[in-house]
């Protein structure tokens, strides 16, 4: 799970980066003309070509497939890590019982592996 972890950390960071370049490429303030505008005059509205604007809605819904598709592995994770740590709980609670069997019997405990500890809900 490492090697899937590190490279999910890259892939949203990915993600990331290229969505605050194009953020940052919409919200870059535009040149203010020198003088006071007319109260009359209206700003001309932004107009996008239409090849520009397809290809741009492409590329924003492929991009959202590919947040949902993380956003599913993200949550595929967070389902086997709570599964795991589950598991760890019961191995630790088996433990405790034995060891408490093997000193009524008066033999010594079995050590605790360091790596179960936190999972001990005593």
């Amino acid at each position: 799970m490492g090697t899937e972890g590190t490279v999910l950390g890259v892939v949203i960071a990915v993600v990331g980066v290229i969505g605050s370049v194009l953020v940052a490429r919409v919200s870059v303030p535009r040149p203010q003309p020198v003088g006071h505008p007319e109260p009359d005059e209206v700003p001309p509205a932004l107009e996008v070509s239409p090849e520009i604007w397809s290809h741009f809605s492409g590329k924003i819904t492929n991009l959202e497939a590919k947040v949902d598709h993380l956003t599913d592995l993200v949550e595929q994770q967070t389902v086997r890590v709570g599964t795991l740590e589950r598991l760890l709980r019961q191995a630790m609670r088996v433990i405790r019982r034995c060891n408490t069997r093997l000193r009524k019997a008066g033999l010594d405990p079995e050590p605790i592996p360091p790596e179960l500890i936190p999972y001990s809900i005593d």
